[in-house]
């Protein structure tokens, strides 16, 4: 069966967002397991599978990508241009997070591939409420193998 095993990818540079994420991944009861990476460079990466990620075992690639825009090294731009050129992750579902509302990078995100463009909320409760949302999405949907 494709994708048995689910797997999210947090990129994102905010230690704090990281640890309200995984907060609010336990109150939803998320059977989903959580990789996480802290910058575009670690996010391309983990998809090449090269080190310190080459152990799929693991490292496996993932079913979704939840990215932020604003990382250090390479941003999300940069992150979703890498993705959508290689040949076996162009289908790889990517969901920005970020706590931009600005137009322009909606209109950028999509144009270059994002599948679904997410604003940050402001507490944990109203993340839960996101998250719980994202993971009925994630249960119910069926995703394209990856080759990387």
């Amino acid at each position: 069966m494709i994708n048995e095993k689910r797997i999210l990818l947090l990129a994102d540079d905010s230690e704090n967002d990281l640890l309200l994420m995984r907060m609010a991944f336990k109150k939803v009861e998320a059977d989903i397991a959580l990789q996480e990476v802290h910058n575009g460079e670690e996010a391309i990466a983990y998809l090449q599978g090269v080190a310190p990620y080459s152990d799929r075992n693991h490292f496996p690639l993932p079913t979704v990508m939840l990215m932020d825009l604003n990382m250090p090294k390479k941003n999300g731009f940069d992150v979703l241009t890498w993705v959508r050129a290689q040949p076996g992750l162009k289908r790889l579902s990517i969901i920005v997070m970020t706590a931009s509302t600005r137009t322009e990078d909606i209109e950028r995100a999509f144009e270059l591939g994002t599948n679904a463009f997410l604003v940050k909320p402001g507490n944990l409760d109203a993340l839960v409420t996101m998250l719980r949302c994202l993971w009925d999405w994630i249960r119910i949907s069926r995703f394209a193998p990856l080759d990387a």
